[in-house]
């Protein structure tokens, strides 16, 4: 719909109260960066009623959040989908996917719609040719906000929202060598080139002053049990040992947190912890997912002529070398963590 007749329908509308159902069906770290939307609309526009729509193995990002009126779960058809959007009677579909999915619910329900732009040719001719300054360098959740802004609504300018789930406490997580104060070392992420070498992380930690946590799933409790042997008790390996719900209870209480291109590193966020971003293959410009509203944050990686290489990174470097972590300066993450 043109952008005018969306901003003269809202304008109507905006009386009586809206229902909204903002759609964005996945990962991680994209879904958490709709909280912000989601927290404007319902702050913002008197009487919204805001629902949101994302997979079911999403749905941990939405729980307790006190903006979402109603939380939807992607049915196993998308026609059940439609069909429970279509008795909910929404005012607006704010779009912040955009893929054929989203674009059949939007022409299936035929309601008005707002949709996030991708820049999906730009992305890939900045990623092909290396031209950096193709995409605009603007936040992930600056982009987002800009389907809302018909409506009136504006950027807050707040940090993401996440809710832990449970009343957690450091005594029943870490030792007691590691209580009165750590850092969080976050070394999981889905692809090898997202992750720093083992050898690497090692040596960091041995620099770093504090006592470290590590945190991942089971699919980097070998490395974590590798590294934890290396450096000693300073290290505490919690990778595969805590829940996701835990692991973000002990990011929150961190000193500060050292993360790859994760989610858990993008949930962090929330907790205003300083944060050290290292970026091995992919680059925060392109996807516009550096840290957000962290105050002392820093985005850490190099230059190199390869890089990027992928968009959401490989399962090996293509030229071997994978300089892009191999080269990074530990004494820039040691100093970031020893300065707290």
């Amino acid at each position: 719909m043109k952008n005018g007749k969306l901003i003269s329908t809202a304008a109507n509308n905006l009386e009586k109260g809206l229902k909204i159902l903002v759609i964005r069906l996945s990962s991680m770290g994209d879904v958490i960066y709709t909280t912000p939307v989601v927290r404007c609309l319902k702050q913002q526009l008197p009487g919204a009623e805001v629902h949101f729509l994302t997979k079911p193995s999403f749905k941990y990002i939405y729980d307790n959040n006190p903006y979402v009126d109603k939380l939807h779960l992607l049915k196993p058809t998308l026609k059940e989908t439609i069909a429970d959007i279509q008795a909910e009677k929404f005012d607006y579909i704010i779009d912040l996917h955009n893929n054929l999915r989203t674009a059949i619910i939007k022409f299936k329900t035929g309601i008005k719609s707002s949709t996030y732009n991708k820049q999906s040719v730009r992305k890939w001719l900045s990623l092909k040719l290396h031209l950096k300054n193709l995409v605009p360098h603007t936040h992930l959740v600056e982009r987002y906000m800009q389907t809302v802004g018909f409506l009136g609504v504006k950027n807050d300018g707040k940090p993401i929202d996440y809710y832990v789930k449970a009343d957690h406490q450091l005594t029943d997580l870490l030792p007691q060598s590691h209580q009165q104060g750590y850092i969080s070392f976050i070394i999981g992420a889905t692809h090898f080139t997202k992750r720093m070498p083992n050898e690497k992380i090692i040596s960091i930690c041995k620099q770093i002053e504090l006592p470290v946590v590590l945190l991942g799933g089971n699919d980097v409790k070998g490395n974590a049990d590798e590294i934890e042997a290396a450096v000693g008790a300073k290290v505490y390996n919690a990778c595969g040992k805590t829940s996701l719900d835990e692991s973000v209870y002990l990011v929150s209480k961190s000193r500060k947190v050292i993360g790859f291109d994760t989610g858990l590193t993008h949930i962090a966020e929330a907790f205003n912890v300083p944060i050290a971003s290292i970026w091995g293959s992919t680059v925060p410009e392109l996807l516009g997912v550096q840290p957000y509203e962290v105050k002392g944050a820093e985005v850490i990686g190099i230059e190199l002529p390869c890089r990027p290489c992928s968009k959401f990174g490989l399962e090996k470097c293509p030229l071997g070398h994978f300089k892009c972590m191999n080269e990074i300066p530990e004494n820039v993450v040691v100093s970031y963590a020893n300065n707290v």
